[in-house]
């Protein structure tokens, strides 16, 4: 099935969740925040979440720095 993260498609297999998704791409849930489909999702949510054919997925890691 078609999902979009970040703004590219991507092909992924059906009944994969946030988690395994994160956890196949090499994520780290701690250094991220996840939103799917305009919503924002808890870290609890990542593993009972199960992604759905064009599902728009926004990863966005956590930055350091600054004064």
């Amino acid at each position: 099935m078609l999902i979009t993260v970040n703004g590219k498609t991507k092909e992924v297999q059906n009944t994969l969740t946030i988690g395994q998704y994160l956890e196949e791409n090499s994520y780290v849930p701690s250094q991220i925040a996840v939103e799917l489909n305009e919503r924002i999702l808890s870290k609890a949510e990542y593993s009972t979440t199960v992604l759905h054919e064009n599902d728009i997925l926004e990863i966005v890691s956590f930055m350091g720095g600054g004064r």
